[in-house]
C-alpha cells in the first residue's frame, strides 16, 4: 500500500515531468508542432493509449479539426468523418472543465462508437484555454493496464493543458508577426521593382525594353515559371516581351483579342485565374496554350492606366508552394501591373508625341517649301518669261528669235512642273478652302496623270464649321498616299473615294482595281507605316485590306472631339 510519503514523491515527479514537457512546448514557435508535442506529452504522463485535441469552431459550438495521436491511418479511414462535438465531446464543449470517467459509454450523453472505432472505456478530458477563451478540448481514453485515469493524472493534464495554451498563444502571435514580416518582405520587394520602373521610365523611352524590365520585373516578383505580357496594339494583342521557361518564338506573336483570356481580362479589367475552367479553355484554345505555352495555374492581369487597356501580364505556375498563385500574389501583381501599365502608358505618349512632332515638323517644312518656291522661285521664272516674251513681241531682242521662242517654251514647262510639285507639298486649298476642295483637286491631278478617280464626299454641318487642321491633313495626307500607290504601284485604272461624316467620327475609304499586294509582307518603302501612324495619333483606326491580284482597299475611321459633333435640331 503506497504512502502518503511515495504519493507526494509520485506527483513532485509528475510535476517535474509536466514542467519538463511544458518547457519543450514553450520552445517552439510553431502551432502545428506545439500541438503535436501536447499530444505526446498528454500520452507520456498519463499512459493514455489514445489522445486527441478537438479544436472549436468560431462560433465555440462545435469542432473545426480532430487531431489524433494513438490511432494509425487505416482505422482513421474506417471511422470515417471527424467527430463534429456531440455526446460526451459535446458535455465538454458546453461545459469546459476535466471530466474524468471509468467508463465513457456509461454516461447519460454518450452517442456511443461509430463502426469501425477501436474499444475504449476509461476516459479524462479538459479544455484548453488560449488567451482567455477556450481553444479545445484535449481527450485522452483507455490508460494503459486497463486502469483509471486518477486525479494525480487530471491534475498533470490541466497544467498541461495551462502550459500548452501559452505556448500556442505564443506560436500564434509569433506567427502573426512572422506573417506580417514576410508581407512586409513583399511589399518591399514590390515597391523595389516599382522603383526600378520608374527609374527607367526616367532615362528610358524604348517601349521594347520598358517591357522587357517589367516582364523580368514581374515574374522574380511572384516566382512564376513565366511571364508574358501582351501588348494592344490595332485590335490585336501581340506578345510584346516575356521572362523565364516560354517557347522559342512566342515574342512577337498574336492573340485574339476577342475570344481570348487576355481579351476578357481587358474587356472587364478584372484578374482572371486559369485555374477557372471557362478561363483555362480560352487560353488553351485561343490564347498562349494555342501558342505553345502550357500552364497548369495562373494569373491574367489587366494593364489598365486612367481607364484604358495596354496589354496584360500573364503569369504562370508559381515555382514555391504552387503552381496555383496565393491571393497575396494576386494582390501583388495587380499592384505592379498598375505601376507598368502607367510605365507603358507615359512611354506610349512620349512615343506619340514624338511622331506628332516630326509629322508637324515635316508639314510645317513642306509649307515652308512651297511658300518659298512659290513665291521666289516661281514668281521670279514668271516674271522672267513675262518679259522674254513682251520683248519678243517688240521685237526688241537681238539674236535669233526663234532661239528666244524655245526659251519662252521652256519656262512655260518648267513653271508647269514646278507648280505640280508646289502643290503636293502643301496644297493651299486644303488651308484656305478645306479639305473637299483639296481631295477635289488631287483627284483633278490624278485624273491627269491616267487614274479614273470617282469622289464620294459627305461632310455634314458642324459646331466648328470645319474639322481640325490635324484631322483635314490626316484625311488629305492619307487619301493622297492611297492614289499615288494605286497609281505607281497598283497599276490602278479606277479608284473610288469616300468620305462621309458619323455621329462621332469621320470615315475614309479608298478603293482601287488594281493589283493588290500581301499587307503583312515587309515593305520597303515608309508609305504605309506613315499612314498608320497618323491615324493612331489622332487615336484612329486604319485597315489595310487586300490580296495579289484582288485590288485594295484602305478603310480609315477617325473620331472627332465633342466640339465638332453634328449639331441636332429639335422640333
Amino acid at each position: 500500500m503506497a504512502t502518503v510519503a511515495d504519493r507526494d514523491q509520485g506527483s513532485g515527479s509528475r510535476m517535474l515531468g509536466v514542467l519538463d514537457v511544458a518547457c519543450g512546448i514553450l520552445s517552439d514557435l510553431d502551432v502545428e508542432v506545439v500541438l503535436e508535442r501536447m499530444l505526446d506529452a498528454a500520452r507520456e504522463l498519463t499512459g493514455a493509449k489514445y489522445v486527441a485535441l478537438g479544436v472549436l469552431d468560431r462560433s465555440k459550438s462545435q469542432l473545426e479539426r480532430f487531431i489524433t495521436t494513438g490511432v494509425d491511418q487505416l482505422t482513421r479511414r474506417r471511422i470515417g468523418a471527424i467527430p463534429s462535438g456531440r455526446g460526451v465531446l459535446g458535455e465538454l464543449i458546453a461545459h469546459p472543465r476535466p471530466l474524468r470517467l471509468a467508463d465513457v459509454g456509461g454516461h447519460p450523453h454518450s452517442y456511443g462508437l461509430p463502426a469501425g472505432h477501436p474499444p475504449m472505456k476509461t476516459f479524462l478530458g479538459v479544455p484548453v484555454v488560449v488567451a482567455g477563451e477556450v481553444f479545445g478540448n484535449l481527450y485522452l481514453t483507455e490508460k494503459r493496464d486497463e486502469q483509471e485515469f486518477t486525479p494525480e493524472d487530471e491534475h498533470a493534464l490541466v497544467r498541461l493543458a495551462e502550459f500548452a495554451g501559452v505556448a500556442i498563444d505564443h506560436a500564434r502571435r509569433y506567427s502573426g508577426i512572422d506573417t506580417q514580416h514576410s508581407q512586409l518582405k513583399r511589399t518591399v520587394r514590390a515597391l523595389d521593382a516599382t522603383v526600378q520602373i520608374a527609374r527607367a521610365i526616367g532615362g528610358e523611352t524604348d517601349l521594347e525594353k520598358i517591357l522587357e524590365l517589367v516582364a523580368k520585373r514581374g515574374r522574380a516578383l511572384v516566382s512564376a515559371r513565366g511571364l508574358v505580357i501582351e501588348h494592344e496594339r490595332g485590335g490585336e494583342l501581340v506578345v510584346a516581351a516575356g521572362a523565364g521557361e516560354l517557347p522559342p518564338g512566342l515574342i512577337g506573336k498574336c492573340v485574339d483579342a476577342g475570344d481570348s483570356v487576355a481579351g476578357a481580362a481587358l474587356r472587364t479589367a478584372n484578374t482572371l485565374r486559369l485555374e477557372d475552367e471557362p478561363n483555362r479553355a480560352r487560353f488553351d484554345r485561343h490564347g498562349l496554350g494555342r501558342l505553345g505555352l502550357h500552364a497548369s495555374a495562373g494569373l491574367v492581369v489587366p494593364l489598365i492606366f486612367r481607364g484604358q487597356g495596354h496589354g496584360v501580364l500573364i503569369a504562370v505556375d508559381r515555382l514555391k508552394d504552387g503552381p496555383a498563385f496565393t491571393a497575396d500574389d494576386q494582390r501583388l501583381l495587380e499592384a505592379f501591373a498598375a505601376s507598368a501599365a502607367t510605365a507603358i502608358a507615359s512611354t506610349r505618349s512620349v512615343e506619340r508625341e514624338r511622331a506628332s512632332q516630326r509629322l508637324a515638323a515635316a508639314e510645317q517644312e513642306r509649307a515652308r517649301w512651297a511658300r518659298e518656291l512659290h513665291d521666289e522661285t516661281l514668281q521670279n521664272l514668271a516674271a522672267l518669261r513675262i518679259g522674254l516674251a513682251v520683248q519678243l513681241r517688240k521685237g526688241s531682242l537681238d539674236g535669233p528669235t526663234e532661239i528666244v521662242r524655245e526659251a519662252v517654251d521652256q519656262l512655260e514647262s518648267e513653271i508647269s512642273t514646278l507648280r505640280s510639285l508646289i502643290t503636293p507639298l502643301r496644297p493651299i486649298a486644303l488651308d484656305d478652302a478645306g479639305v473637299q476642295a483639296a481631295i477635289e483637286d488631287l483627284a483633278d491631278r490624278a485624273r491627269r496623270d491616267g487614274l479614273d478617280v470617282k469622289l464620294r464626299i459627305e461632310l455634314g454641318e458642324r459646331r466648328a464649321g470645319r474639322h481640325s487642321t490635324e484631322l483635314e491633313t490626316t484625311l488629305y495626307r492619307i487619301t493622297q498616299e492611297a492614289l499615288t500607290n494605286a497609281r505607281k504601284h497598283g497599276g490602278a485604272r479606277h479608284v473610288l473615294v469616300e468620305i462621309r461624316d458619323c455621329d462621332h467620327y469621320v470615315h475614309l475609304a479608298v478603293s482601287d482595281d488594281g493589283q493588290g499586294f500581301d499587307p503583312h509582307a515587309k515593305a520597303d518603302g515608309f508609305g504605309l507605316h506613315i499612314m498608320a501612324e497618323r491615324a493612331e495619333l489622332l487615336g484612329g483606326t486604319l485597315e489595310i485590306n487586300s490580296a495579289p491580284g484582288c485590288g485594295t482597299q484602305i478603310t480609315l475611321n477617325l473620331p472627332t472631339p465633342p466640339s465638332e459633333w453634328p449639331t441636332r435640331i429639335v422640333e
